[in-house]
C-alpha cells in the first residue's frame, strides 16, 4: 500500500481549511451529525447548536438538561433526533432521553428562548429494556412518519425502537449481538441499515465479530458474518451499503453474505468514513504519534489527499465537503477540486493512464473522457509509439473529428495503423464515404483479400451495412476487385450497379441476362431501359425474349381478369423499350412483331404500329430520323419510281433489295389488317402513314391510304405523276361510280388532265366521253372548252359525242316546249275562271243536300263549288264546303310544306350536289313558288306586289 501515489485532489476550504468552532459553543463536543444544509453539535451541557455553511452559529437551544449523547439529523424530513441524559423522575428511572426536534416548527414569538418544537420524548430503558451504556446509534427513515431507532448497548444487546414517536403509537424489541461476559467485548461499536430489495438488514459490529440481522423476521434472525469487529468511530457504511471497518491491519468490507474485499492500510484507524466513492481513515502513526489523514480512491489505487491532523474528535460530510472536528474546537474543511484541475495536474506529470482511469471511474461525461484519451494518444504519438496510440484515438470514436486522426497516419509507414481506425469507425457505423474510400483503398494497397472480404461480406441481411454501398462498389470497381463489387451491389439491391460491372467491365452477357431474369418485373424494366442497349448489341435474341416475358407476363391472366385491358396497362409498354434498339432497327422490328402477334389489344397498339410501319416502310430500314450508318458500310440503296408504278431498288446486294420489298409488303399487310373495316379510324396514325409512304416512294401503300379516306382525286393524283394511263382509267371506273359510292366528279378530272396533257391521247379520251355521257356528267361545252386545250386532239374524238348530245338536248327542248304550251293553256283556264268568279253572278240549281242528300229547304247554304248543304248538316262549319274541304287543305300543306323546306337551305344545297343537273334542282323551286317569295321585311313594297302578282293562284 506504501507504493500507492499520492494526489492532492482536495483542497482546504474556509480560509486555508482551519477554522474555529463557534464560541457560542462552550462546552465539551460531545456528539455531532450533519444534513440538510446544516451541522448540529452537542455538548457535555445538553446545549444543541446549529452552524450554518461557513461553519457560523446560528442559533442553539437546550436539548436535555444534562447532556447530549448522540445527534442525527434526518434526510426526508428536517427531524433531529437527540439522545441525551435528562433529570431522573425517580431514583429507579434513569434519565436517559430520545427527543424527536422539529426544526421547522420554532416554539412561539415572545419566547424567552429560540428553540425548536420538540415533538416527541421517550425513555430509553424501562423494566423490560434496563439500563446499560449507550455506545452507538442509528435512526432510519422506513415510511415517514414511522421511523426504525437502533441503539446499541456495551452489553451486547440493541434495543429498537420502531413507529410514530410524536403520536407515540410505537413498538420495542431487543436483539442480542454477542453474549459474552467479557468486559468491552461485547459492546456493540457500530450500526449500519441496509435494504436490499423489500428485505431491510441490519449490520451489528463490536470489538469481536460483525452481524447481520434480518428485520423482516419476526423475531429478527441473526447471522455471524465475522468472528473479527473494531472499535467505536471505525465503522462506516459505503455507497452500495457496504458495512466498512477498520482495524489496525486493514480495512475490511462487508456484504450480506460475509466478508468482501480488505485493504491493507496500517495504523490504528480512529475514524472511518465514506465520500463519494472515496474512503476516509484518519490513522494514528505509532511510531511518531501523529494522527493522519487519508482520502483513499479505491477504485484508481491512489491516494487522493493526505494530511497530518490533530486530534480528531467527529468527522462529517456537508455541502460537498469534509469536516474534521478536533478535539481543540477547531476545525478542519476539505473540499475536492474540480475534474479539470485534477486533470491538469495529471496531464503535467504525463499521468495520462491515471487520469484515464480518473474519468472513467467518477463517470464524466463522454466527451471529457475522449479528451482525455486525445491528449494521451497525441502523447504517446510524439514518442512515436504509433500502435499505442492508435489504441487510445480509436477509443475516442464517437466525440473525436476522425480528420483529427487520419491526417497523422497518412504516411504510407502507418497504413496498417490508419485501417485499424477505419475499420473501427466503420464497425460503429460513424464512417462517412470518404472513409470508406480510404479504408477501400488502404486494402486495395496492401492487397489484403481477406480483410477485404471480411469487410464486405460480414454484414448481416440486406440494407444492415455500415458503409456507403456506392461507395464501397465504385472504390472496388475502380481497383479492379470487380467481385466484391458484384457482392456488395447484389447484396445492397443495387441492380443497376451489378449489371454495370457485369456489362462494361466483365462482358458477361449471359449472367447480366439471367439475372435480371431473376428480378422482380418492375426491377428488371428499369435495368433493362438503362442497359438494353449493351444487351441487344451483343445478344438480340435473348434480350428480346426478356422483353416479351416482361411486356406479356400473365397475359392470359389479364384477359381473364378484364376484358377491356385494364390489367394489361399495369405491364411494361414496349413503347417504354424503344430508345435501346436505337442502333438496331432489325431487332426492334423482331420485337414489335412478336409482341404484336402475342397481344392484340394492346393501350400501346397505335404507337406499336406506327413505329413498325415506320420500320418497313424505310428503304435502308433505318428510322426517318436517323442518320445511321451500318458498320460503315454504305449499301448505296435508291429509291425510284418506273411506269408501272413499282419500287425497284439499286444495290450491290440483291438480298437487301429482297428485303426491302418483303418489308413493304409486310408494310403492306399492316397497313390493311390494322384498318379493319368496322372501324371508322385505324390503329395508326394515318397522317404518319402517309407521310412514310410519300418519303419513300411506296405507291401501293399511299393508294390504299387515300382510298380508305376517300380521298380519290389524290388517288388518280397519283396515276397522273407517273402518266399511267391504263391505271388512271381503271381507277375511275372503280372509283367513279356514283352507284357504289364513287366520285363521278373523278371523270371530268380525268378529261381535265387529257385535255392539258399536250399529246395524242384520242383513245382515252373516247374512253372517258363514254362515262361522262353515260353518268350525264358535263355539258358538251365544257367539254369542248377542255379538250380545245389539247392541241394533238382532232374534232372526231368529240363528233360522235356532241351529235348525240345535240340529238338528245333537241328532243329534250321539245318536251320542254309541249309542256309549257301544255302549262300555258291550264293557267289561261284558270285564269278565266277566277274572272268569270269574280265578274259573274253563280246560279245555283241543286235541289238536294250533297250531304244528306234529301230536298234541299231552307235554311240552305251554297259555296262557290257548287255544292249545297241543309245549314243543319253543316253544324257549325259554315265558311268551308265539307266535300272540297281536304283537297283544299293538302294543297295548301303541300304549299307551307315547300315554304318550309325553302328555309332548309342544308337540304336545298344537298340537293343540288347530289343531282346530276343542279340547275333543275333550281328551276323546280322556283317553279313550285318556293323560292320567289321573299319574308324580309326589308324588301320593298313594289317588288313584294309585283313577285305576288306573277306567282299565280
Amino acid at each position: 500500500m506504501y507504493q500507492w501515489r499520492k494526489f492532492e485532489f482536495f483542497e482546504e476550504k474556509l480560509g486555508g481549511g482551519k477554522c474555529k468552532i463557534p464560541e457560542e459553543i462552550s462546552g465539551k463536543i460531545e456528539c455531532a451529525s450533519s444534513g440538510r444544509g446544516k451541522l448540529v453539535i452537542g455538548c457535555d451541557d445538553g446545549t444543541v447548536s446549529l452552524l450554518d455553511r461557513g461553519l457560523n452559529f446560528n442559533f442553539g437551544f437546550q436539548a436535555h438538561s444534562s447532556s447530549a449523547f448522540f445527534l442525527q439529523m434526518l434526510k426526508q424530513r428536517n427531524f433531529l433526533v437527540s439522545i441525551g441524559e435528562d433529570e431522573q423522575i425517580s431514583p429507579q428511572q434513569s434519565g436517559m432521553c430520545l427527543k424527536v426536534f422539529d426544526l421547522d416548527k420554532m416554539q412561539p414569538e415572545g419566547s424567552s428562548t429560540t428553540s425548536p418544537d420538540c415533538i416527541g420524548i421517550l425513555r430509553i430503558f424501562t423494566n423490560q429494556f434496563p439500563q446499560a451504556k449507550i455506545t452507538s446509534f442509528l435512526v432510519l427513515e422506513e415510511a415517514p412518519p414511522i421511523l426504525l431507532i437502533a441503539i446499541g448497548l456495551d452489553n451486547g444487546c440493541i434495543y429498537c425502537i420502531k413507529g410514530d414517536i410524536a403520536r407515540e403509537r410505537i413498538t420495542r424489541f431487543k436483539l442480542q449481538v454477542d453474549s459474552s461476559s467479557g468486559e468491552g467485548n461485547s459492546s456493540v461499536t457500530g450500526l449500519g441499515f441496509r435494504l436490499d430489495g423489500q428485505a431491510l438488514l441490519l449490520f451489528a459490529v463490536t470489538p469481536n465479530s460483525v452481524s447481520l440481522f434480518s428485520m423482516q423476521n419476526q423475531p429478527p434472525r441473526r447471522q455471524l458474518l465475522d468472528q473479527i469487529g473494531c472499535n467505536v468511530n471505525s465503522v462506516a457504511m459505503s455507497d452500495r451499503s457496504e458495512l466498512i471497518i477498520g482495524r489496525p491491519e486493514a480495512v475490511y468490507f462487508y456484504e450480506v453474505d460475509g466478508r468482501g474485499p480488505c485493504w491493507a492500510f496500517e495504523g490504528e484507524k480512529k475514524f472511518l468514513g465514506w465520500y463519494r466513492g472515496y474512503l476516509l481513515c484518519v490513522i494514528a502513526d505509532q511510531r511518531n504519534g501523529k494522527n493522519t489523514f487519508n482520502i483513499y480512491d479505491l477504485k484508481n489505487r491512489l491516494i487522493a489527499h493526505s494530511l497530518v491532523v490533530k486530534e480528531v474528535s467527529h468527522m462529517l460530510c456537508e455541502w460537498g465537503n469534509i469536516i474534521l472536528i478536533m478535539t481543540d474546537k477547531s476545525a478542519l474543511c476539505i473540499g475536492e477540486k474540480d475534474m479539470e484541475s485534477k486533470l491538469d495536474m495529471l496531464f503535467k506529470k504525463n499521468l495520462y493512464t491515471v487520469a484515464i482511469n480518473l474519468v472513467q471511474t467518477q463517470q464524466a461525461d463522454a466527451s471529457a473522457t475522449a479528451e482525455v484519451l486525445r491528449k494521451y494518444g497525441d502523447h504517446l504519438y510524439s514518442k512515436q509509439d504509433y500502435d499505442e496510440a492508435m489504441a487510445q484515438y480509436i477509443n475516442t470514436i464517437g466525440h473525436l473529428e476522425p480528420s483529427y486522426v487520419i491526417q497523422k497516419f497518412l504516411d504510407a509507414q502507418r497504413i496498417y495503423n490508419l485501417t485499424n481506425y477505419l475499420e473501427n469507425l466503420h464497425e460503429k457505423g460513424l464512417a462517412s464515404k470518404d472513409h470508406t474510400t480510404l479504408l477501400l483503398n488502404c486494402y486495395t494497397k496492401l492487397k489484403d483479400v481477406e480483410k477485404l472480404n471480411v469487410f464486405i461480406k460480414s454484414e448481416d441481411g440486406v440494407g444492415e451495412h455500415k458503409f456507403d454501398v456506392e461507395t464501397a462498389i465504385r472504390v472496388c470497381r475502380a481497383a479492379n476487385y470487380h467481385e466484391h463489387a458484384m457482392y456488395v451491389a447484389k447484396k445492397a439491391g443495387r441492380h443497376e450497379w451489378y449489371l454495370k460491372i457485369l456489362l462494361e467491365d466483365l462482358g458477361r452477357y449471359d449472367e447480366a441476362l439471367q439475372y435480371i431474369s431473376s428480378l422482380e418485373p418492375s426491377q428488371a424494366g428499369v435495368t433493362v431501359k438503362e442497359y438494353g442497349k449493351i444487351l441487344v448489341e451483343h445478344k438480340p435474341a435473348e434480350t428480346i425474349n426478356i422483353l416479351m416475358r416482361l411486356c406479356t407476363e400473365d397475359i392470359e391472366l389479364a384477359k381473364r381478369v378484364t376484358s377491356n385491358g385494364g390489367y394489361l396497362s399495369m405491364l411494361p409498354s414496349p413503347v417504354d423499350f424503344l430508345n435501346i434498339f436505337i442502333h438496331h432497327p432489325q431487332s426492334l422490328m423482331d420485337f414489335l412483331e412478336k409482341y404484336a402477334d402475342k397481344v392484340k389489344d394492346s393501350p400501346a397498339q397505335v404507337e406499336i404500329h406506327n413505329t413498325l410501319l415506320e420500320l418497313y416502310l424505310s428503304i435502308d430500314l433505318n428510322f426517318p430520323s436517323i442518320s445511321q450508318v451500318n458498320n460503315g458500310t454504305d449499301f448505296n440503296i435508291k429509291a425510284r419510281t418506273v411506269s408501272n408504278g413499282k419500287l425497284a431498288v439499286d444495290g450491290k446486294n440483291s438480298s437487301i433489295e429482297k428485303d426491302t420489298l418483303e418489308r413493304r409488303e409486310k408494310g403492306l399487310r399492316l397497313l390493311k389488317s390494322a384498318w379493319p373495316a368496322d372501324l371508322e379510324h385505324p390503329l395508326y396514325d394515318v397522317d404518319l402513314a402517309i407521310i412514310l409512304c410519300e418519303m419513300n416512294a411506296f405507291k401501293e401503300g399511299l393508294l390504299y391510304l387515300y382510298e380508305k379516306m376517300k380521298l380519290f382525286k389524290e388517288v388518280i393524283a397519283c396515276y397522273m405523276q407517273v402518266h399511267d394511263h391504263e391505271g388512271l382509267i381503271a381507277c375511275c371506273k372503280r372509283l367513279g361510280d356514283s352507284g357504289k359510292g364513287g366520285d363521278p366528279t373523278l371523270w371530268a378530272d380525268l378529261l381535265k388532265y387529257f385535255g392539258e396533257l399536250g399529246e395524242d391521247c384520242s383513245k382515252e379520251v373516247k374512253e372517258v366521253l363514254t362515262y361522262i355521257e353515260r353518268d350525264d356528267i358535263l355539258p358538251p361545252i365544257i367539254v369542248l372548252q377542255t379538250l380545245s386545250r389539247n392541241p394533238c386532239l382532232t374534232l372526231s374524238v368529240i363528233k360522235d359525242f356532241i351529235a348525240r348530245k345535240l340529238e338528245q338536248e333537241s328532243k329534250l327542248i321539245e318536251e320542254d316546249r309541249r309542256a309549257i304550251e301544255k302549262y300555258q293553256e291550264d293557267t289561261m283556264a284558270m285564269r278565266k275562271e277566277i274572272q268569270d268568279l269574280r265578274t259573274n253572278a253563280r246560279i245555283f240549281q241543286l235541289s238536294k243536300c250533297t250531304a244528306c242528300t234529301f230536298t234541299l229547304d231552307l235554311p240552305a247554304v251554297h259555296f262557290m263549288c257548287m255544292h249545297s248543304f241543309h245549314q243543319r248538316c253543316l253544324g257549325d262549319n259554315e265558311k268551308e264546303c265539307p266535300e272540297c274541304a281536304p283537297e283544299y287543305r293538302s294543297v295548301m300543306e303541300m304549299k307551307r310544306s315547300l315554304e318550309q323546306n325553302s328555309k332548309d337551305q342544308d337540304q336545298f344545297f344537298q340537293q343540288v350536289k347530289s343531282s346530276k343537273d343542279g340547275f333543275s334542282v333550281i328551276a323546280e323551286y322556283f317553279g313550285k313558288g318556293v323560292i320567289s317569295k321573299t319574308s324580309n321585311g326589308s324588301t320593298g313594297t313594289a317588288r313584294s306586289d309585283s313577285v305576288s302578282s306573277s306567282s299565280g293562284f
